[in-house]
């Protein structure tokens, strides 16, 4: 027998799933988040006030860099104008170049990859999804950091 509390074709809200979506908001800073299954799709979105800054948030002084930020900037400096062949990011996450901080890049500028070949790794909701090479081809520029947050769409490895 149907149940007869809830109107016919109303969407079944997984409330765990929108807790997850909100915390990974929560972590990398994002004010939006969309994630598709079939014909079932969920954003989770935060407004952010647009009050003006406190006087305290006033440019300091310029503090060690971490050590992440040198190859940010040579990322960025090597990055071309134009990513028509970059490979783009299918998911929201935090994009890790190595498998783990001790061991070396999945790949290197100039390095040759082939079809199906792992360029880095995108973790969303605790998961590690590997981003592979779509075809055979040289890396050109790897525009992201290790460590640094992604939007979905987002250009990440240029393979020509």
């Amino acid at each position: 027998m149907p149940d007869e509390t809830k109107p016919s074709g109303a969407m079944q809200v997984d409330i765990d799933l929108v807790r997850q979506l909100a915390a990974v908001l929560d972590e990398t800073q994002l004010t939006e988040i969309e994630v598709e299954d079939g014909e079932r799709r969920v954003r989770v979105a935060r407004t952010v006030s647009a009050a003006p800054a406190p006087q305290f948030y006033a440019p300091a002084p310029a503090a060690p860099a971490p050590a992440a930020a040198p190859a940010a900037a040579e990322v960025a400096a090597s990055a071309p104008a134009v990513t028509a062949n970059a490979v783009k990011s299918p998911m929201v996450g935090t994009a890790y170049l190595a498998p783990n901080p001790e061991a070396k890049n999945f790949v290197t500028v100039g390095q040759t990859v082939a079809a199906g070949d792992t360029l880095l790794i995108i973790e969303a909701m605790k998961v590690m999804n590997p981003i592979h090479a779509p075809a055979a081809g040289t890396v050109k520029a790897i525009l992201i950091a290790s460590g640094q947050p992604v939007e979905f769409d987002q250009p990440l490895v240029v393979v020509e």
